[in-house]
């Protein structure tokens, strides 16, 4: 709830929340109208990592087809797609060894021809040069943790830079209360399990009649490779199976692109049933298998950070609009699971959302429901394209990885060859990942080799490359709904998952020298905001909140 806190304000006749591909488009959209239309519209985006891109983690092969719309000459105004992908290679992997799939048996939709190889950070960097230079305010370092709301019930605005609170909730010599920003209509854009959409989604019930969100975690790290005769430039591989068993889904990628730089990820589904498993640690073997570790080979690690993805698709989209505001992009949920690629389709959600708003404001209207966007989204190419997948995910969770991958990639044929019509209809989710969770007694403690300091890593050195910071002497941004929940309940029931699935060690169970009298702590200044923590804990105790603006992550090329 919204403290009693008397604030300045700033009026504005759009605010977005998020300077990512979909916010940033918007932004651009909205003032490309504007000029286009001779008339004045003031838009600000808020940012909380230190800079535009500094929390932004993607694979990234990139579809440019947003792009293309948006910015057509983006060739010319130097966007940062300098590597087309060339080759496309999809493996199988065993415990040593690989099976090849023929691209040919993949439907179009699955081909990366026409798509680049490329930071999505470094492109979001270039994408807030063109809203600044068309008048956008952007302002990183600026967290919005609270709404604010009109008389009516309709979303007002947001509270941001609220900074300068201790640990204990004194104010400090520092302290500043924030400043409301107010505008006609408010556009969530936060990414995958945003603080404020998820309020929201609550708030106006935007989720009835929906499937669960479904959730994968993606770990990435970037390696340059010198003088290694293996290195492709425009090369996209991507595998699945080993190291996860059949009914733990997931798959790796790795793209080599610019300066003789290898992306390498692996994405775990959370809707894994054994609590023992660790998602970074899958990632650190993965890399030792043959097929994979030769693309590494005298090369050094340089980046590293994780980063939740939404899975759910079609089924698991809430509805977009709410009076006062709009979800966009990842917010709402709009990857494409099979294919690996979400941008193009939060970018064309923000551009969207801007052409709605922007004919309101004509209009004179404000802080009304945006029916017009909704409208728009479902008769968009956005829909056309994840009707394609539907039910790739939900086949995934039924049958496992390999008669999953069979049965869907069939499925995918199908709905393409006869315009999205399915003979399985529209499949539903029917747990969310903290449902998936099974309990510690009916599974096998899994032992992970230890690191090798040469492809494999331990997660704090892996914290360290992500350039993660934090004021320490801030409230914890992870809160516990009940404190005794960690020890008392997930500690006996499912082994405090949580140590797991954390790509960062921010959560340990500590014990005393006779290894008795467990206690959890929390290691909040770690944190790389991947919210694995809040979607992934079986008893839904841990709950993400935005620290001070410009904590978290900075990566410089994700």
């Amino acid at each position: 709830m919204t403290e009693d806190v008397e604030r300045e304000s700033m009026e504005y006749d759009v605010v977005i929340v998020g300077g990512g591909p979909a916010g940033l488009s918007a932004a651009i959209r909205l003032k490309q109208l504007a000029a286009a239309a001779g008339t004045e519209v003031s838009v600000a985006v808020l940012e909380k990592g230190s800079e535009v891109g500094a929390h932004i983690l993607s694979g990234a092969v990139i579809d440019p087809k947003a792009l293309n719309e948006l910015i057509p000459d983006w060739k010319a105004k130097g966007a940062p797609l300098e590597t087309p992908v060339t080759k496309d290679r999809f493996l199988m992997l065993g415990p040593q060894g690989e099976l090849e799939l023929p691209m040919f048996a993949f439907p179009p939709m699955m081909h990366n021809h026409g798509n680049y190889i490329a930071s999505l950070g470094n492109v979001c960097r270039w994408l807030a040069t063109q809203a600044e230079e068309l008048g956008v305010e952007i302002y990183p370092g600026f967290a919005a943790s609270d709404m604010v709301w009109n008389e009516d019930g309709s979303l007002k605005g947001v509270i941001v830079g609220v900074v300068g609170i201790a640990k204990d909730g004194h104010h400090k010599g520092d302290y500043q209360p924030g400043m409301e920003l107010h505008g006609k209509y408010v556009m969530i854009a936060e990414g995958v399990r945003g603080s404020l959409a998820k309020q929201l989604i609550a708030k106006f019930d935007l989720a009835k009649g929906k499937s669960p969100q479904k959730y994968g975690i993606g770990l990435k790290e970037i390696w340059q490779i010198h003088g290694s005769e293996y290195f492709q430039p425009g090369l996209a591989v991507h595998t699945t199976g080993w190291p996860l068993d059949d009914k733990s889904g997931g798959g790796s990628f790795m793209y080599h692109f610019g300066d003789h730089y290898v992306a390498i990820g692996y994405v775990v589904h959370l809707n894994y049933k054994n609590p023992w498993l660790s998602p970074f640690d899958e990632f650190q073997r993965f890399k030792k298998h043959p097929s994979v570790a030769y693309n590494l080979e005298g090369g050094k690690r340089i980046a590293y950070g994780a980063r939740a993805i939404t899975e759910g698709g079609l089924q698991s989209i809430p509805k977009l609009t709410f009076p006062g505001g709009m979800l966009i992009g990842c917010s709402a949920g709009m990857v494409n699971v099979p294919r690996i690629k979400g941008s193009h389709n939060a970018m064309k959600s923000g551009m969207l959302a801007a052409e709605a708003a922007f004919g309101a404001l004509g209009a004179g209207r404000a802080s009304d429901e945006l029916v017009e966007y909704q409208t728009a989204f479902d008769n968009s190419w956005i829909v056309k394209e994840l009707k394609l997948v539907r039910n790739a995910k939900p086949l995934l969770g039924k049958l496992g990885t390999f008669w999953g991958g069979v049965v869907g990639m069939a499925e995918m044929w199908c709905t393409t060859l006869l315009g999205g019509f399915s003979f399985l209809g529209t499949m539903k989710h029917e747990k969310t990942d903290a449902e998936s969770t099974g309990l510690a007694k009916d599974f096998k403690p899994i032992v992970y080799p230890k690191p090798d300091g040469v492809l494999s890593f331990d997660k704090l050195s892996s914290v360290f490359l992500s350039a993660t910071n934090h004021e320490e002497d801030q409230p914890a941004h992870l809160k516990l709904r009940d404190p005794s929940i960690p020890i008392d309940v997930n500690l006996p029931r499912f082994g405090e998952p949580a140590r797991l699935y954390c790509p960062a060690g921010v959560y340990e169970v500590l014990y005393d020298e006779q290894q008795a009298n467990p206690k959890f702590q929390i290691n909040a200044q770690n944190c790389v905001h991947c919210k694995t923590c809040d979607i992934k804990d079986p008893s839904q105790n841990i709950v993400w909140t935005t620290p001070e603006g410009g904590g978290g992550p900075n990566y410089p090329n994700m």
